[in-house]
């Protein structure tokens, strides 16, 4: 679904990705991991247009993308799912209108039973619907910003550490909502995560970064055996203290 090929993007002098490549396989889970500063968001930035890309070749479902613009039939079946549930949702705008925007731009119909469908599906029900961002919980702008990106019916989700703001609990949850809906929609994920746990739950396979670099892929299992063949992936394992053995959430 999603193949990545020597993927360069420069701001400027900055390379902050360099020589990048991966495969995603239809309803795979695949993440990417690395310090602050690794590239990591970058790659998803770039698949989906808000990064540009200066090198490599990058093809989603079997289309090569262009370096800038992104088509609406792209946005149609790829859509993002940001780290920050405060700063991600409009501050003025209800849930309905967060919802219901996307539906009009790309001229769906039965937007009654698409936004109520969806709500349901993320644990919302319809007393949300016509709340402002300041009336929810941290964990339940999460759900919205994950209900907006369902609401085109997708077949790639970009999720750009989903629950780092968020509490321990709460992101249990989120994640475990997330393993779900990929179950029952038959998803493919690309996510970017700094947390170890959290990737040897969500993902089958990882690709490690760092300063703009892949440095090795890695399956679940290898992470969970601590597995690893380059020192910078051993490092970052050995610093990740509390890492668990076993899955969490």
């Amino acid at each position: 679904m999603i193949e990545v090929e020597d993927l360069e993007v420069a701001f400027g002098r900055v390379k902050a990705v360099r020589g990048v490549s991966l495969r995603v396989a239809e309803g795979e889970s695949f993440g990417v991991v690395g310090e602050s500063g690794s590239g990591k968001s970058t790659v998803l930035r770039a698949i989906c247009g808000l990064a540009p890309i200066s090198g490599g070749r990058v093809r989603v479902a079997g289309e090569e993308l262009r370096k800038t613009a992104r088509s609406a039939e792209f946005h149609r079946s790829v859509q993002m799912v940001f780290q920050d549930p405060y700063g991600s949702l409009h501050p003025r705008h209800t849930v309905d209108r967060v919802l219901s925007e996307p539906l009009a731009i790309h001229r769906f119909d039965d937007r009654e039973g698409r936004i109520r469908r969806v709500l349901e599906a993320v644990g919302l029900g319809p007393s949300f619907r016509f709340r402002y961002p300041h009336q929810l919980s941290g964990g339940q702008r999460q759900r919205v910003a994950i209900a907006r990106a369902l609401i085109l019916e997708p077949k790639i989700l970009l999720l750009d550490e989903p629950t780092s703001a968020l509490d321990a609990s709460i992101q249990a949850e989120v994640l475990n909502l997330l393993d779900d809906l990929r179950a029952r929609r038959g998803l493919t994920y690309l996510m970017v995560s700094h947390d170890l746990a959290v990737v040897a739950h969500m993902c089958d396979r990882l690709l490690v970064m760092s300063q703009g670099l892949e440095v090795e892929t890695l399956t679940r299992d290898a992470l969970r055996r601590r597995d690893a063949t380059q020192d910078y992936t051993r490092r970052l394992l050995a610093a990740s203290e509390g890492y668990p053995a076993q899955e969490t959430p």
